[in-house]
């Protein structure tokens, strides 16, 4: 048979061309679709992973011991805020590093404590304008080297969505001043906690207002307010769930509200789910409401005239106090109708009023006071906590419950007397048997932890701003965020 030929060049041509094509189709520069649909299915959805915590089993210091260091294999730097990623890879590895950077800073500040702990002294690259110590705290070495730390360290990302009345505004007057105060610190300021990109966040504040979603939705559809309530904070929450990543990869344990109103443990009422690992900072800290001081912050309650910071002080040095203790408020809640009962204008010594008489200055008579009365009301907590130590009298807390603010912190057996409403009846003879010189010690300490009660705007060093603020670095450096989410 005769040797096959190409005799038409037509053919030959043909035959040339599919040959090409068919060594371009495994060229090592053809790969880019084969990358591409890989990445692709390696992009989708990544499932919840748990939170890795070391939460402390009681509501006590920060353990020293620093959590494992994050992954460091991916250190590649991010474009300013708010530049788009530039492709899939480096997005995908700029969120890892930006979680191991949050990590890494942590676990640098709980090395720091640790040994300040072990060695009782304090590292600081600034001039301490207050070292603390004594036995109002818990851990003086701890305590200070955390708050430096913080200082030094500590950022916080404010969502922006939402718009006023009851977002990004609140209550800077009143039984909830608090809540208003802190938001307008963070977001007014502003504040040199806030961080300038949320990749750059330790923790993500949830701006709204109890207070003012209630001044804002109660009327007239009163009988459906408290499910609007909820809706509100949880719609918020979806929001924020939906549109950034940093909700998801920790379940809302690293993100806070702040509240001051007595109805904030009621958000969750309806749908308990979002709420589960959220830090809530509030003045109603009620142990048997759903408060839990392994995961949320007691803050201190205030009663705050319109451009006032706080009440005149009027107190008089300890030895010239005549009045054993006083108290005067409305009958709210079970504990003052116990106190009434016993007490109203029944002695001279126990000075318990309803209704102040005209003649009498509140401030002033508490500034002549050895023991100011400080039951609950209507919800745990007490304006009349910070109004006796503003006074120099030793706060005489009468409660069932109650998380006291900072407990974490501050030892409030060290400047405070805690009597349980059933002993109400023993008051006088409680505190009369106090001796004189154990009374000198406890006022003396009242003076040196008001400082920490103090509200200054702007926040100042060791104030009430920056003890809230403590108190949630504190829980944000029980937990840490997975490496991967």
């Amino acid at each position: 048979m005769a040797a096959f030929e190409f005799r038409s060049p037509y053919l030959l041509s043909l035959t040339f061309l599919l040959l090409l094509l068919l060594v371009l189709s495994f060229s090592p520069f053809n790969k880019s679709s084969f990358s591409l649909i890989n990445l692709s299915s390696s992009s989708s959805k990544t499932p919840s992973v748990p939170l890795h915590s070391n939460l402390t089993s009681s509501n006590q210091y920060v353990s020293p011991s620093p959590s494992p260091s994050p992954s460091q294999s991916h250190s590649q730097s991010q474009p300013p805020f708010p530049s788009p990623p530039t492709s899939i890879v480096a997005d995908h590895v700029k969120e890892k590093s930006n979680t191991s950077q949050i990590e890494e800073q942590l676990a640098g500040a709980r090395a720091a404590i640790h040994e300040a702990v072990l060695t009782k002294k304090y590292t600081s690259d600034r001039q301490e304008i207050y070292i603390p110590r004594g036995s109002v705290y818990r851990n003086p070495y701890a305590f200070h080297q955390s708050h430096i730390e913080m200082v030094k360290t500590f950022k916080v990302w404010a969502y922006r969505e939402g718009e006023v009345p009851m977002v990004h505004d609140g209550p800077t007057t009143y039984l909830y001043s608090i809540e208003g105060q802190f938001i307008f610190e963070m977001e007014r300021g502003p504040s040199p906690f806030m961080a300038n990109h949320p990749d750059e966040a330790h923790t993500f504040f949830l701006p709204l207002s109890v207070s003012k979603i209630t001044d804002f939705l109660f009327r007239p559809h009163q009988e459906t307010f408290f499910h609007r309530l909820g809706r509100v904070f949880t719609d918020y929450i979806h929001v924020v769930q939906e549109k950034y990543p940093y909700w998801n990869r920790s379940g809302g344990a690293d993100h806070f509200m702040v509240s001051c109103h007595d109805w904030a443990s009621l958000i969750q009422r309806d749908d308990p789910k979002p709420y589960k690992n959220l830090i809530k900072v509030l003045c109603n800290a009620n142990i048997s409401e759903g408060f839990k001081p392994t995961r949320d912050v007691s803050i201190p309650e205030y009663n705050l005239k319109r451009y006032e910071l706080g009440p005149p002080r009027f107190g008089l040095p300890p030895d010239n106090r005549t009045v054993l203790a006083f108290f005067a408020g409305a009958a709210h809640g079970d504990i003052r109708s116990i106190l009434f009962e016993h007490w109203k204008e029944k002695d001279d010594e126990v000075r318990v009023y309803e209704k102040l008489p005209k003649t009498i200055n509140y401030h002033k008579i508490m500034g002549q006071t050895k023991f100011c009365l400080c039951p609950s009301g209507s919800e745990v907590a007490s304006p009349r906590v910070v109004e006796a130590m503003n006074a120099g009298c030793v706060p005489v807390l009468i409660s069932d419950s109650y998380a006291i603010p900072f407990a974490d912190v501050l030892n409030w057996s060290e400047f405070s007397i805690q009597i349980p409403p059933k002993r109400i009846p023993e008051i006088k003879t409680i505190l009369k048997a106090v001796p004189h010189k154990r009374y000198l010690k406890l006022q003396k300490r009242v003076m040196q932890v008001r400082r920490h009660f103090e509200l200054n705007r702007p926040a100042k060093p060791f104030d009430v701003f920056h003890m809230v603020l403590h108190s949630v670095w504190l829980k944000r450096l029980n937990i840490r965020l997975p490496d991967k989410f």
